[in-house]
């Protein structure tokens, strides 16, 4: 049986990832570029990147094809942009450019360490009412809230 942590493991090899400061890079570089955040939308406004676009990871397929409710026809159209995905930790985005490869997307790349590592590098991530969020607040978004029945059981 495979865990998730052998799901992320296993797709690494067939995607590509960066890190934040090759981001800013690309940032800078295409203006084309597309922010694609996969993270639930409760974890989109609380902090994101400034002009990332927000599909959470469980209707990303959906959301990349037409003729669905979650359609986003930027998504759509963009088999052939550079789209860089992210999320909390770089898993889930691992997961989703793997899945958007198999649907054609071309120049899909995750981002390595996620928000995470976006924050360690010191990168602003910002609020849905649009001001940046203090750092105290993101260190202690990042703090892992584990409730006791989430932890596995000791043999």
């Amino acid at each position: 049986m495979l865990r998730y942590s052998d799901l992320v493991r296993n797709c690494l090899s067939d995607i590509k990832e960066l890190l934040p400061w090759e981001l800013l890079a690309r940032i800078d570089a295409n203006p084309e570029l597309i922010i694609l955040d996969v993270r639930e939308p409760y974890e989109f406004a609380a902090l994101h990147i400034q002009g990332s676009i927000n599909v959470p990871r469980g209707v990303l397929e959906t959301a990349c094809e037409w003729d669905y409710e979650e359609t986003v026809p930027e998504l759509v159209m963009a088999r052939k942009k550079e789209i860089v995905v992210v999320c909390r930790s770089g898993h889930r985005s691992a997961l989703a450019v793997y899945n958007m490869q198999l649907m054609g997307y071309e120049h899909a790349i995750s981002l390595k360490a996620g928000l995470r590592g976006w924050n360690d590098y010191e990168e602003p991530l910002w609020s849905s009412a649009g001001v940046i969020v203090e750092p105290a607040e993101v260190d202690d978004y990042f703090i892992s809230k584990l409730r006791p029945e989430q932890i596995a059981p000791k043999h």
